[in-house]
């Protein structure tokens, strides 16, 4: 066995057990979402009066974990459209367009949110100067 062969060896074996890390941690956040909303869908079916099955709990908690998951996706793909490496909250409540509801109770807690922060800590964006006479010496010529 020549010296090439054995890194090849050692570096497949040094990817699956990250890989094999990677799978055990993505187990046991999995199950930790499921047991939060598990405690969270059992707690409101007390508050309602209601009894709630094991089977359609541990539903309910599959898939807000795959729901959750994919709206991950869907903010890290809005992030990136945007040019942006981190998620903000536009980025969220872009997300709930398809529940006004939802969108509206987001978009007052971000507004909650700014109302509570310091007068200081506020940045607003100026634009560069060079964008603002190049805005101004756009023509606009009509279509002939």
């Amino acid at each position: 066995m020549e010296i090439g062969e054995d890194r090849s060896d050692l570096e497949k074996e040094g990817e699956e057990q990250e890989e094999e890390e990677e799978d055990s941690v993505f187990d046991l956040l999995r199950d930790r979402f499921r047991l939060s909303a598990i405690s969270i869908a059992e707690a409101e079916a007390k508050r309602n009066g209601m009894e709630i099955s094991e089977p359609i709990v541990a539903c309910i908690a599959d898939l807000a974990f795959k729901y959750t998951g994919q709206l991950a996706k869907d903010l890290e793909l809005f992030a990136q459209h945007a040019g942006r490496k981190s998620v903000k909250m536009e980025d969220v409540i872009v997300s709930a367009h398809r529940n006004e509801h939802l969108a509206a109770v987001l978009m007052s807690f971000r507004n909650k949110l700014k109302a509570k922060e310091p007068q200081s800590e506020r940045k607003r964006k100026k634009g560069s100067r060079k964008e603002d006479k190049a805005t101004d010496s756009v023509v606009h010529v009509p279509d002939a």
